[in-house]
């Protein structure tokens, strides 16, 4: 990284400069850890453990499921679609070790959304929860994969209790809908077959891609960001170095309540942590904030990691006020701007910093990140991780002076290669080495960086990206609707709320009406807050909505 001379309070503990080549795959670095950590715990999930050894060798057999049984090659694509459950590593490890690529997949998408990721990664195989499989039997014949899997919560609790789980989500608490899909595997039933078989290890080098991770980038419509074993590793090693003067091999606790489909929870907390030997905690419906901080209970956790909203949510709990945080040596919040208000509670109530970080699907995800020594600075997402350059430019893409706003660029080894199949999208953020990450910054002269506003109109709703392309897509299919503009406007729950400008063309349309209509076609985070009907958008001579002219209107009228 550049040699900054007012980084004064670059923790003096991490390297400048860490060993991106120590490992040529995701792989080699999990291989690593079973050997060296064996029958410590790696992964829990609703009480049930399994150990480095143990996962080695589930996901062994899964690999060799791959191979075998569905004859995959190195280089296929994969979809994994579930929550935080054991079943996700021993996928996704499983699926690695075979060569695969995983293409990680939100399991609350609707089928339209599933449809167009499926079909733009040309996967070959989808690794699915039984909740969500009615979703997948809409789109069966449309998307290119031949072989379905399908788990249940319960599968790998253990005899009596995975059984009593699954009779209660299905029959219960009628959480399985009907589906219909002949000639499925289970994944139980996957897992006794590789058993029986040989896995056979890949040979897989740093330019190999390991991760297709769909995200909307910095405009547009989603698009596979194309992560490499090498961009991954590297990121692994940036994180660890900057964590490590706190943590130590093997006696970490890290509570995982992101989704490990989620490139934060995914590089940091899924395999970050696994590098270093840690006990991590995965929790399936951090929503259920009860039953959460009853879980939280039971553990003397050293790690903690989420987003601003998770952070505010559980402070509002007096049962997690009344844990014992004892053991708590880091927290990081990534995904969305940490909020000073929330930041300043939460060291009140657990005595330990709420770190901020900062990074994108596009950079594996982390780029910068506050200081975990004492001399973070709260509003500012910190200063780069080793082997990271950055600089803030203009319209013009030249350098701006120090403590003046521009566009963030980061350049590093944890920057992807480009977006699968899409030359032109990739052309737009890639300039040489340096991604534009469409953000606008400031830097101080201590080296502490600042997002101060988004250069596009991408829409952050509790730490996922919103298109407004997208919702705009899926509201003007609605027959009554004949234009429509999507903005976002500040949210004290979310950061930021969809809001939805519509022209109708038959005014018998209501806002519940078309807020229930993108309920079917959009996930939750993306379904609009507010519907306003108006006689016309404004647009420019050319024809194009002009966004921003709608925000400015909802901010005059509204405030």
């Amino acid at each position: 990284m550049q040699d900054f001379p007012w980084f004064k309070f670059y923790p003096s503990s991490v390297p400048k400069e860490v060993d991106v080549q120590a490992f040529d795959s995701v792989v080699d670095l999990f291989e690593e850890s079973i050997l060296k950590y064996g029958d410590a715990v790696a992964y829990e999930c609703m009480g049930k453990t399994i150990s480095f050894s143990e996962l080695d060798q589930l996901s062994k057999d899964f690999a060799a499921f791959l191979q075998h049984d569905l004859m995959l090659k190195k280089g296929d694509r994969i979809a994994i679609q579930m929550p935080n459950l054991l079943q996700y590593p021993i996928a996704m490890f499983g699926a690695l070790r075979a060569g695969l690529v995983v293409v990680n997949t939100n399991p609350l998408y609707t089928s339209r959304e599933m449809k167009h990721q499926f079909t733009d990664s040309g996967i070959s195989a989808v690794v699915i929860l039984a909740n969500f499989a009615s979703n997948l039997q809409k789109i069966r014949q449309e998307i290119p994969a031949k072989h379905i899997i399908v788990t249940e919560i319960g599968d790998l609790l253990g005899g009596l209790k995975g059984g009593i789980v699954n009779f209660v989500v299905k029959y219960i608490k009628k959480m399985v809908p009907a589906y219909d899909l002949p000639g499925i595997h289970t994944f139980k039933g996957a897992m006794a077959s590789g058993a029986g078989k040989k896995f056979t290890r890949e040979k897989i080098v740093q330019a190999d891609l390991a991760y297709l991770q769909y995200t909307g980038g910095t405009t547009g419509v989603s698009k596979g960001a194309e992560l490499t074993h090498g961009n991954i590793v590297a990121n692994m090693q940036q994180i660890s170095a900057w964590m490590k003067p706190k943590l130590r091999e093997r006696e970490e606790v890290v509570i995982t309540a992101l989704p490990l489909y989620h490139i934060f929870a995914l590089t940091v907390n899924c395999l970050a942590m696994f590098k270093i030997g840690a006990h991590n905690v995965l929790i399936t419906n951090p929503r259920d904030m009860p039953a959460f901080c009853k879980e939280l209970k039971k553990h003397k956790f050293s790690v903690f990691t989420g987003v601003n909203t998770l952070f505010n949510g559980l402070l509002n709990q007096e049962a997690f006020r009344a844990l014992d945080f004892s053991s708590l040596k880091i927290a990081v919040g990534g995904g969305m701007a940490v909020q000073r208000s929330v930041a300043e509670r939460w060291q009140k109530v657990t005595g330990t910093p709420l770190a901020e970080g900062y990074g994108l699907t596009e950079t594996s995800p982390v780029a910068t990140c506050n200081p975990i020594d004492g001399t973070e600075r709260l509003g500012t997402i910190g200063m780069p991780l080793p082997n990271t350059d950055v600089k803030i430019v203009d319209e013009e893409e030249n350098d701006v002076v120090l403590g003046e706003k521009g566009e963030l660029c980061i350049k590093g080894p944890q920057v992807m290669r480009g977006y699968w199949n899409r030359p032109e999208e990739t052309s737009k953020v890639l300039m040489g080495e340096w991604l534009k990450t469409g953000d606008i910054a400031t830097m101080d002269g201590d080296g502490f960086l600042k997002i101060v506003d988004r250069k596009k109109e991408m829409i952050l709703v509790s730490g996922f990206n919103v298109y407004p392309n997208e919702v705009e897509e899926a509201i003007a299919s609605h027959d009554k609707v004949n234009e429509v503009g999507v903005i976002g406007i500040p949210d004290d729950k979310s950061t930021e709320k969809v809001v939805a400008y519509v022209v109708a063309n038959d005014k018998s349309v209501t806002a519940e009406e078309l807020i229930a209509y993108s309920r079917e076609n959009l996930t939750s985070y993306k379904v609009p807050k507010e519907v306003y009907f108006v006689d016309e958008l404004p647009k420019s001579n050319v024809g194009k909505i002009l966004r921003r002219v709608i925000k400015e209107n909802h901010e005059k009228k509204w405030g």
